[in-house]
């Protein structure tokens, strides 16, 4: 069993929060290193009680970075970067893959992709976060969410 990550890593007080730290790929490791992030950042007042937003699309783009860019390579991490300021919350979703064309990603929604049972989880961290971007080729995804609190 694999057990999540220490979040207090480098851990930053003052007006905002900042850590980084690094979880192995592995699928099992995303629910218990999200429960406690989600923890910490609603303990901290980052995200009210009740908000999911973040939550739904941190797990879509960890699960990204696993499975499709560090194909669940246990010797690869995948590194999360989290920055909570008043009203606003930005993570950074990094993992050690080649990336992907971002601009090649099929439309979940269109007809012939209707039953697919992959292939949604950017579209989804695209609808529930305000700012989505992607730099080293796809193998990095930054995320913002806006009005929090």
């Amino acid at each position: 069993m694999t057990t999540a990550p220490d979040l207090n890593q480098k851990a930053h007080g003052g007006p905002h929060i900042a850590l980084e730290c690094s979880l192995p790929s592995e699928v099992t490791a995303i629910s218990p290193f999200v429960d406690k992030l989600m923890l910490l950042l609603r303990n901290c007042g980052c995200v009210p009680e009740g908000v999911s937003d973040v939550e739904i699309a941190l797990r879509e783009a960890l699960a990204n970075a696993i499975i499709h860019g560090n194909h669940e390579d246990r010797r690869k991490q995948v590194h999360v970067t989290c920055r909570c300021e008043p009203g606003e919350v930005s993570i950074a979703v990094k993992d050690e893959g080649k990336g992907f064309d971002t601009n090649n990603v099929p439309d979940p929604t269109a007809p012939e992709n209707i039953r697919s049972v992959h292939g949604r989880g950017i579209h989804v961290i695209k609808t529930l976060m305000d700012e989505v971007r992607f730099e080293d080729g796809g193998a990095v995804i930054h995320m913002r969410k806006l009005n929090v609190i």
